[in-house]
């Protein structure tokens, strides 16, 4: 579904030779959970923006290929780029109290991939919508639809954020550190409600995060970035347990246990 080919990204203003992201290759297979860790600054999210065709071409230069369903992103059109966008891939961003309109009520915005998208009558977004938000477990969706984001908790934000993600069955999900800003009861609810969504509609989900933790108990195949560049990748239990990289190993032996103290 996804083929990563020596995927290059800088940025206009840093120095020649410093790149974001240093020719990574990368893939992942329709309904697979693949995770993309590493430390803040490691090229994580730029890459997942790169997918999403959120970098502007004013500020970023990339090169290489990304090759969504056979069609290579970077060589497409604008156009055809912003028709895939919210409706085959779609994204979860980390912070949804900023990602959505603070003036809208949820409801609206949460149906706004299929106004984009679609010529459905706003009855049938707004069913679509309703919908989507009981997917996304959120309690009483016709209450939730009538409110304002700073009416709702982090973790109905949260949720109501991957509603409007998944109003569209995109084939893939990118989900940009969705759980950080949210305590462990409700970060288990949103890992569980992913799962439930890539079990029953088969989306492929690309979660990044740099918490091993987490990406353990979602992704069946973690790949692991440093400073741009992708160190290694496989199957989670391979990493976790026999890692070849020194900075997997470091990232790994920095997981919080119980025996672990100081």
């Amino acid at each position: 579904m996804l083929d990563i080919q020596d995927l290059r990204i800088h940025f206009r203003n840093a120095p020649p030779g410093k790149d974001a992201v240093k020719g990574i290759c990368l893939h992942m297979d329709r309904g697979e959970i693949l995770g993309l860790v590493g430390e803040s600054g490691s090229g994580k999210t730029v890459t997942a923006m790169a997918l999403a065709g959120l970098l502007s071409n004013a500020k970023t230069q990339l090169t290489g290929q990304i090759f969504f369903e056979g069609l290579d992103l970077l060589q497409a059109s604008r156009e055809t780029v912003r028709a895939l966008r919210g409706k085959d891939i779609a994204v979860v961003f980390q912070e949804p109290m900023t990602s959505m309109d603070p003036v809208m009520r949820v409801g609206p915005q949460v149906e706004e991939a299929l106004l984009v998208h679609t010529d459905l009558s706003p009855q049938e977004r707004r069913q679509r919508a309703l919908a989507a938000m009981a997917d996304a477990e959120l309690p009483d969706p016709e209450t939730v639809y009538r409110k304002y984001p700073h009416e709702l908790s982090g973790g109905m934000l949260q949720r109501a954020m991957v509603a409007a993600a998944i109003i569209s069955e995109p084939k893939l999900l990118i989900c940009d550190e969705p759980t950080t800003a949210l305590d462990v009861t409700i970060q288990e609810g949103i890992l569980n409600l992913l799962k439930k969504i890539n079990r029953e509609k088969g989306t492929g989900i690309l979660f990044i995060s740099h918490n091993l933790h987490v990406v353990r108990k979602l992704c069946t195949r973690v790949a692991v970035m440093c400073k741009g560049e992708l160190l290694e990748e496989g199957p989670v239990d391979e990493i976790f347990f026999r890692p070849q990289a020194e900075y997997t190993k470091g990232l790994i032996a920095a997981i919080p246990t119980r025996r672990k103290r100081g």
